[in-house]
């Protein structure tokens, strides 16, 4: 079992930037990939940035590319997510997720894992 918890998130304004962090504990020696998704309300959750185990292979929503990083420090078990030039309809619960053994990295059904997530506010 992986417990994973979300950190970072809070008010901010439009432009503005945040760090996202998500800690892993339990059984953190499996090889898992992750994965960052965020849900606002009344839509459903959507892919936002995905990396692999080794951290040589990420993934980003068009929507994303070029304002959003996703990193990991597997030494520290901890998997981040820096939100650059952020938009108001940005604001939504952001989950981290962990992938036991899919290929399946823009999908919800993808990933084994999640954290309780943390909100993310953007304000205009």
């Amino acid at each position: 079992q992986v417990q994973l918890v979300e950190s970072g998130g809070g008010l901010v304004q439009a432009g503005g930037s945040l760090r996202l962090s998500c800690a892993a504990s339990g059984r953190t020696s499996a090889r898992y990939d992750m994965g960052w998704f965020r849900q606002a309300p009344g839509k459903e959750r959507e892919f936002v940035a995905a990396i692999s185990w080794s951290g040589t292979s990420t993934y980003y929503a068009d929507s994303v590319k070029g304002r959003f990083t996703i990193s990991r420090d597997n030494a520290k078990n901890t998997v981040y997510l820096q939100m650059n030039s952020l938009k108001p309809e940005e604001t939504a619960v952001y989950y981290c997720a962990a992938s036991a053994g899919s290929t399946r990295y823009f999908l919800v059904l993808g990933y084994d894992y999640w954290g309780q997530g943390t909100q993310v506010t953007v304000s205009s």
